[in-house]
Parts: structure tokens; sequence; C-alpha cells
């Protein structure tokens, strides 16, 4: 995994982030077997126990399991990995429309901004301001 940790929040919660969406996405699949904690830890380069938290958190919210033979893996409930999959999308999408209304925008300039074509949304960089 590529791990991308900062210093504006709790590294736990950026490690459940992270480890959520390598579940929800796939790249950790339905019962796949997660790596042992030490090895996500160096991999991450943070503290055992940092790392531990999060899988435990994660395993509270059922997309983990621990089985004594088998360690730890990803729930195979996928219907489990939907409804995540599902919040999380819907979670960022308010956050989207909040900061569009914070801007001061209508709900139909969003909906153009939304249904513009890629291309327009992916278009050149503004142009530098000149100094002077």
């Amino acid at each position: 995994m590529n791990w991308t940790i900062t210093g504006d929040r709790p590294v736990y919660l950026q490690l459940i982030e992270q480890l959520e969406l390598a579940i929800i996405t796939g790249q950790l699949g339905p019962g796949a077997r997660v790596p042992p904690v030490r090895e996500l830890a160096a991999e991450a380069g943070v503290n055992p126990n940092t790392m531990q938290r999060a899988l435990q958190e994660l395993e509270s919210r059922g997309l983990l399991q621990t089985q004594r033979t088998a360690g730890r893996t990803v729930t195979a409930d996928i219907a489990r990995l939907n409804a995540v999959r599902d919040a999380r999308a819907r979670q960022r999408a308010a956050e989207f429309l909040a900061e569009m209304q914070a801007l001061g925008l209508g709900d139909e300039e969003v909906r153009a901004l939304l249904t513009e074509p890629a291309a327009d949304a992916c278009a050149a960089p503004p142009a530098k301001e000149e100094s002077q």
C-alpha cells in the first residue's frame, strides 16, 4: 500500500481512512489476508501500537475479522463492504455540497459543474499572474 501520513490529524484516523479505502475499493479484497501489524506499521512508518489501534477499529466496524488460524482477514460480507462504500460516498458528497453552498453556488450551478464534460474539468491549469 502507499501511505500518506500528514501532521494535520491523528495518525490512527488517517490509517483507518486509508485502510478502509483499500478495503472498499478491493485493493484488499473480500477474504484477503491482512499483513501482520508490524509489517503494515513498518510500511506506513508508524508505531505498531498505532497500526494495531486502527486495525482494531476496522474490526469493530465489521470490515476486518480475526481468526485464530488465519490471522486477520477482510470480511467476505459484500453487503457490508458496499454499505461502507456507499456511506463514505454520501459523506463526501455532503461535504462537497456544503462547500459549494459556502462558495455561494446554487443548485443549478453545482449541477452544471457536475455535468460538464470531463475534459472541461481537467482543462489546463489557470494562467499564472504576471508579477509587476
